[in-house]
Order: C-alpha cells, then structure tokens, then sequence
C-alpha cells in the first residue's frame, strides 16, 4: 500500500497584524494558483488580526496612518476605506483616521474571507498557545515546542511575533520590583490601577504609545506626565494634507554627510512651495530601505545617534485629532513633558513614586509606566531558543534579527532553515519596516515564495476550455462554464451576468477573465461589485496565469475604470480588438449599447467600421448581426437596421441588442405606436428576464411623450420606472431622465419625485461618477430635483476628473444649474454650445436628446421663440411627434 503524501504545512508564529497579514496572502496566492496546502497559525490570543496594537478599544487610540495607507493589499489601498463604508462609516475619506479597533476588526474580516475564499485548497487550523522553541527536522522542516506541551511540525514557517518588549533597562532597581511600576502597558489588565483612581501618573517615553496613555488615563485632578532623553512628541499630520512631492536627486549620494545635505535641502524646498515639510519627507518611504542598505555600519550608527530621534517624532505622526487632544491637556497642564532621562526612584511608604531626572527635576507619581518602545531585538523564549542555537542572530547594530529578504540567517551567515520573518525583526535590515504599508509589501513577497516551490507547471499538451467564440479561457472545466454562461447573458442583456461571473471566479479565484468582467460590469452597469477589488484581483490572477489575450483584456479593463489619462482607454480596447476580433465582450464594451456607454469619441462610420472588420470571426452570429442592426439605425438606415434586427431575433428571440436597436428605429423614424406596441408586447413576454428591462421600459414611456400622452407615462413610470421597481445607475439613467423630459414638455403635473430617485443611488454614483455618460444622467436627475449643491458638487468632481467630464460635463452642470436658477439666456446659450460635442459622452442619441429638449425648454422660457421654432422643425424632420407638433403650435407669432 502506498502511503498518502503528506500536505505540504506552513507555519505562522503570532496572529496579529503581520501574521494576519502574511496568512491572508499565503490564501489568496494559493487559491488563485490552486496550490493546496496546510495553514497553521500559533498565538494564545482570543482573535486574529488585533497583537497588541489593535486590541485597544480606546476609541481615542487612532491608526498614525490615513485609511488610504492601510489596506490589506498593496495593489488595492482603497481597500480599507471600503471596508469602512460598508461597516458603518459611510462618509469616511481616504484621508481620515480610524480608530485602532476598529482596524483590528477589519484585519479579522479581511483574514475570514480569505479563509473563506481559499476554503477547498487550504485547510487552516489554529492553536491558541505559544511556540516556546524551534529546532530543525531531517526532512529539512522545523519543529516548534509548544507552551501547551504539543509540538507542531511545518515545512516553514513564518515568525511574525511583532515588534519586541522592551526591556526596561532604564529603570533603577528598586522600582523594576515594585507593583506601581507597569513595564508593558499593552498586556491584559495592566492599566487596571491607573485607570481606577486619580493619582499622578509618569510615562516614561514621549513616543506614539506614551500619546494613547495619555489620552487614556487623562481625568480631572490627575497630572500625566511624560518624560524621555529629548522630550520630543511626535509631530502631528496636516489637516489637509499638502500636494505630494516626487523623490529628490542626490539620494543615491556617495556619504552619509552628503545625503543629509539632500534632503534637507529637499525639506525646506517642500517649505517653499508647498508651506508643509511632510511631504518631502513622505516622498522618502518608498527608498528608505535601499538608503539604509546604502549606509555603512558606522554611518548608521551615526544616523541613530544624530537623527534618530528627529526622524522618528517627524516620520511616525500622530493624528490631528489626536494632536488636538494632546495640545489641550498640555494647554490645561494636566499633561507635562519633560526632557530628561530617569536617574533615581524611590518608592515611598504610601506607594507613591519619587522619579528623579538627568534634569534635576523631581517627579512624584502614584504610577509609572513604560512607554520607551520596543526593545532592539526579540528577547521571548522563542526567539532565546534562536539566538542560541545559532540558527538565528541579531541584525546590525542589534536591531531586530539578521535576515536576507526576510529569511533568517545563522551564525554562519547562511540561510539554511525555512525560517522567516517581516515587520519588526527586520529592522537591522530595512530600518522602516513597522507599519502596515511596508508589512503587506513583505507580507506578499513571502506568499509568493513560500508557495514558488509548491505551484504546478501548467500543463501545455490538454487543450483547456473555450469560450463560445473559441477563445481559450485559462482556468477548469466547471468556472469556464459558469463564465460563458455569464458571457451569454451579457451578449442577451438578461439577467444573471454578475451571480455566473461571480460562480467563476468563486470556482477559480485565480481566473482572470472572470474578475475583469466583474469589474467591467461594477463600472460600467452599477452593478453590486466591488470593483477596485474584482480589478485587483483581475491584475494579480493575469501576472501569475493567464494567455497574451486574457491579459491584453485586463489591461484593456484596467485602463477603463481607471480612466487613461490619454483617450480613456480606447488606444488599448483598439488594439485589443485588433488582435482578438472573436473577443465578443471586448466588443460589446467598444459599442455604445444597451449594455456598455461605448468608446467616448468613436464616430458612427469608425464603429461601423469596426465591427464590420470583426464580422469573419463571427460568421453571422446574432449577437454581431444586433451590433450591425444598432450602428445602421445610427447612420439612420432605417430600414436595413430593422431587417438586420429581425434576423438576429428570429436566431435568438432573447436578443436584447436586436431589441434595443429596433426599439431605435421606430423611435428615430417616428413609428410611435408600432414601435410603442411591439416593444410593450416584448417587453410583456420575451423581455421579462432582461437585465435592463427598465430601459426598455423608457423607450415605451418615449414613444408615448412623443404621442403627447402624458396620462400613459404617469402610468408607465409608476408601474415600471418607479423606486422600488428601478434602482441605481439604471434608475438615474432612465427613471430620472425620464422625469425631466415629462416636465419640459409640460407632460408631468404636480410635483416630481426626482428626489426619490436620487435616494435609490448610491450618493458617490451621482456626485462622483466614474463614466461622463453617468454623470450626465446624475446632473439631469439632480436639475429635476432643484439640487444645486450636489450639482456644483458634481461639477467640482468633473473639473478634476477624465477629459470628457472636464471638457462637457462641467459646462453642462453650469447650463443645467442656470435653468433650475431661471437664468434661461446664459442656459440657452451654454447648451447650445454643448450639442456639438455631447456624443462625446456615449451612450445613445435618444439618450443624449434630453440636453437637447432641456436646450428647447430654455430658449421658450428665455422668449427665444424663432430660435426654438427653428429646432423644433428640425426634430420634426427627423420624425413626426404629436407633441412637438403641439409645443411648436404653442409658440407665438
């Protein structure tokens, strides 16, 4: 009988934020590669992700980092934010800072899911005790002793223990052994005395953990005070903070001497030009380590000596808000800060503390605390077992553990052991390396290399799974289905697109395709994704497996969501379609339909253009034959348009494009009753399970403005187009717009409830949209419900946002707001001014003629009748409609 192979065990030591940390890598890495494997994390406390930093539940005790710098992932740093919003704080900003516990509970979320998300190819376990020693195995493992008396063997191990206790060298014998000394603050019950009565209290240290005991254990009549070598608090961050500053020439200087005078004259450059220090030295993170590196021993020796204690008051900063609580009690003096070091103690009888410092000064406290920091390196019984059985050494100068790339080195300077470690103990070799932002880069890197020996080459011979056009998909049997099934759904417009793309990518986190659809859909269709995430997700699942094609689409994806600064994207998707014509969802995001707001500035004879060049991949396929019907329409080939819709109906009765193109031709050509029948009769049947049935909804209520029937669109709105039937990005699109041009054409009486409809999308969607096409839509619903704040709010984040929104949505904000301000000339003429320009927007000329009939509305309302009478004809030549029939008999003279 063959003995099963055993899994392959990862072992990590301590389960706060490094470890976490480093244990929601290792799950997601393994997942998307599908590397099983055995998690096992070792810590006594009660929940994973708080260590001591985060288990404060001081809600005064606030991360020295915004939200923006402390999300679990590195290529994902809104992630945190995020995460805020959906729990509770909805108006939170990159900007703000949360509190500690806060952030520990989010590290415990974040791990969950991870475990969750990997649930099937790693088995995580968990032992609530600690690891005592390590030795090595014969097979080339480790072996933990555990405090519980079991023992844990692992084929590495990852020792995220934090950063180490202080030692408490400093203080005077006689106060070491007395119960009024609290030499490690953050343990369990240690503030238990100072927080039940009022007596004087010393911290010894002016660092970040001196800041939290002092707001903690402030009251009236106590008197904190806080003492150390320099008496320097840390410096606190800006209320609003500064434009960032690109690093300085002269970092890679030949001398310590020489670097210093490069920097100082890069901080007081920042005082120049930008009043504020902080961001000169902010823009040193991302090179501290390899500046270090550069130093020699001796040199960093006397960077420690000369600048420590300067870079670590202006490097690691307090909150404002807490900065503002810190300069109140010092202003009432119930805190005191004193430079000097303690040279004597002498309890007293009553149990009160007489401190002496290097000062002179006298201090007498009820209590004195330990607040100097971490120690140089780990001194835990662990890392004792380390140190002396040479399989581990201190780092330089006897900071933290010697290490290369994370991996611990012997005596001999070999790393031998599959040992390893971040954060803190890394300190002799990156110096920066206890923040989170630096912690998740290590955490990532290590993910990538435990599991490097572990990853299955990818088998070459099997031809894998294809997609309905042929395309290969990289990833198993089971996810390419549910992907085409979501495909399919896209390419009908039916409902169900995002729960199949979903199921891929659920089947295989590591499914690329499947990730950028989800994020193309959050995007572009407002649908419940969490789209920086999907796209995160899409990138890292495309660097590690994925083909030219697959990747070549999330770059094409990437580019549209974060907006190309150069043409929105549409160089890449181009080029993308160039390569792979048979890509239909490529395809259908390049073509202003139903589905996707289109490439901004693509002309009707270059889309046209477009999928013609694309047909020989398609073979007469319905879904391109919809297209065709769509950009033939556009070209006003009415009748073509309508054939070519019929045949890719009778193909596929569902096909939601064909639809929405016909709906095009009977409302550009002026057939309002055939083209309000046979959709109400779609819409009634087939239409039931499409995705945008709402929009079809909106094309019915159009044919019957157009048919001045007014009683017919109330019906129509409240039973179709209402909130509650309709929400989100859809409900702006089509409930909201349809409000206004009911109104502008005197169809709608009484009062309108656009604000309704403003109240079923999400507040972000409509003052920060991230496509112009949405944003014409929110400043439509907002003009209808009379908002000008959240208008000029748009307007603010257009000015700042891609070209198109710079360029049209601004002017149109301003156009929109003069007609709800009754300034119906400067509106008149701002929107006149845009209709040349507006399809660079997307979306349908249907859709864009609401600026068009807010135009007409003005120029009546400004008694501009020969003006209004000239483009009521026009639109009358077009196609006949009983109601400009009505308004254009309406106008005197």
């Amino acid at each position: 009988m063959i003995p099963a192979r055993k899994r392959h065990t990862v072992a990590i030591v301590g389960a706060g934020a490094a470890g976490t940390l480093t244990a929601v890598q290792l799950c997601e890495t393994a997942a998307r590669r599908r590397v099983p494997f055995d998690l096992v994390l070792v810590d006594p406390a009660p929940e994973a992700g708080r260590g001591s930093a985060y288990a404060t539940p001081d809600p005064r005790h606030r991360l020295n980092v915004p939200a923006s710098g402390m999300s679990c992932y590195p290529d994902d740093p809104g992630h945190f934010t995020r995460w805020l919003c959906r729990h509770g704080e909805a108006d939170v900003r990159g900007a703000d800072f949360a509190t500690r516990y806060r952030y520990g509970a989010y590290l415990a979320d974040a791990l969950a899911q991870a475990i969750i998300r990997a649930h099937g190819t790693v088995a995580v376990g968990r032992l609530r005790t600690r690891a005592q020693s390590c030795t090595g195995t014969p097979e080339g493992g480790v072996e933990f002793q555990l405090a519980d008396g079991g023992r844990l063997r692992a084929d590495s191990a990852v020792l995220a223990t934090g950063p180490a206790a202080t030692r408490g060298d400093w203080a005077p014998p006689g106060l070491r052994t007395s119960e009024r000394f609290i030499p490690s603050p953050w343990a369990p019950g240690a503030l238990d005395g100072p927080l039940a009565d009022t007596a004087d209290v010393l911290l010894v240290g002016t660092g970040l953990t001196a800041v939290d005991l002092a707001l903690s254990l402030d009251r009236p009549g106590r008197t904190v005070h806080a003492a150390s070598r320099n008496g320097l608090l840390p410096q606190p961050h800006a209320l609003s903070p500064a434009e960032a500053m690109a690093a300085p020439e002269g970092l890679d200087a030949p001398s310590l001497s020489a670097l210093r005078r490069a920097v100082y004259r890069h901080i007081g450059r920042a005082v120049r030009t930008r009043g504020d220090w902080r961001p000169a030295l902010d823009s040193l993170r991302p090179h501290t380590a390899r500046l270090w590196r550069s130093l020699t021993p001796e040199e960093r020796a006397a960077f420690l000596e000369r600048e420590g204690a300067l870079w670590n008051t202006h490097r690691h900063r307090m909150a404002p808000l807490t900065a503002e609580s810190v300069a109140r009690a010092r202003t009432s003096r119930r805190l005191r800060v004193h430079a000097g070091a303690v040279t004597n103690a002498a309890v007293r009888e009553d149990g009160q503390v007489l401190v002496t410092l290097s000062n002179r000064l006298e201090i007498q406290a009820g209590w004195v605390i330990d607040c100097t920091g971490p120690g140089p390196r780990p001194e835990d019984p662990l890392w004792r077992s380390l140190f002396d059985s040479g399989a581990a050494v201190p780092g330089p100068l006897g900071l933290g553990v010697a290490t290369r790339e994370g991996r611990l080195l012997d005596a001999e300077g070999r790393a031998e052991r599959p040992l390893f470690t971040l954060g803190a103990p890394r300190r002799g070799e990156l110096w920066e390396t206890t923040a989170v932002p630096e912690i998740r880069v290590q955490a990532a890197a290590l993910a990538q290399e435990l599991l490097a020996p572990l990853s299955r080459r990818r088998r070459t011979a099997r031809r894998g799974p294809v997609d309905a056009h042929g395309l290969a998909l990289s990833t198993h049997a089971e996810a390419a289905a549910a992907y085409r099934t979501g495909l399919d759904r896209v390419l009908k417009v039916r409902a169900g697109a995002e729960d199949a793309f979903g199921r891929a990518v659920a089947l295989d986190p590591g499914f690329a395709l499947g990730h950028a659809a989800l994020a193309l859909l959050g995007h572009e269709c407002g649908a419940g994704v969490d789209v920086p995430r999907a796209l995160a997700d899409a990138q890292r699942s495309a660097r590690e497996r994925a083909d030219e094609r697959e990747r070549s689409f999330v770059d094409v994806v990437t580019r549209r969501v974060q907006g190309d600064a150069a043409d929105g994207g549409a160089g890449a998707l181009l080029g993308h379609l160039a390569a792979h014509p048979a890509d239909a969802l490529a395809l259908a995001t390049a073509v202003p339909t139903i589905a996707f707001s289109g490439i901004n500035d693509l002309d009707d004879a270059y889309a046209l253009r477009l999928v013609e060049r694309t047909s020989p991949a398609y073979d007469g396929h319905w879904f391109h034959t919809s297209l065709l019907a769509f950009l033939r329409q556009g070209q006003g080939r009415f009748h073509e348009a309508a054939e070519l819709a019929h045949r890719a109906l009778a193909a596929e009765p569902a096909a939601g494009h064909a639809v929405h193109a016909l709906a095009h031709v009977h409302y550009e050509s002026g057939a309002h009753r055939a083209g309000r029948d046979w959709l109400d009769a779609w819409v009634s049947g087939q239409g039931r399970g499409a995705v945008h049935r709402a929009h079809f909804s909106w094309h019915i209520a159009l044919h019957e403005l157009a048919l001045d029937d007014p009683a017919a669109v109330r019906r129509r709105w409240f039973a179709q187009l209402a909130p509650g039937r309709v929400s989100g990005v859809r409900a702006l699109v089509d409930s909201g717009s349809l409000l206004w041009r009911a109104r502008l054409s005197d169809s709608w009486r009484g009062p309108m409830p656009a604000a309704d409809v403003l109240d079923t999308v999400a507040r972000d969607v409509v003052e920060r949209p991230a496509t112009a096409f949405t944003a014409l839509h929110a400043a439509v619903a907002l003009a209808a419900a009379g908002d000008l704040a959240a208008l000029r709010r748009l307007r603010d984040h257009a000015a700042g946002a891609d070209p198109v929104q710079r360029e049209v949505i601004v002017p149109l904000c301003e156009a929109f707001a003069a007609v709800v301000e009754e300034r119906f000339h400067e509106a008149a003429r701002g929107l006149d001014r845009l209709l040349p320009v507006l399809r660079r927007v997307g979306g349908s000329a249907a859709q864009r003629e609401v600026v068009e009939e807010t135009l007409l509305y003005a120029l009546v309302a400004a008694g501009r009748c020969d003006a209004a009478r000239r483009l009521l004809d026009a639109r009358l030549d077009r196609g006949a409609s009983p109601r400009d029939r009505r308004l254009l008999a309406a106008l005197p003279g």
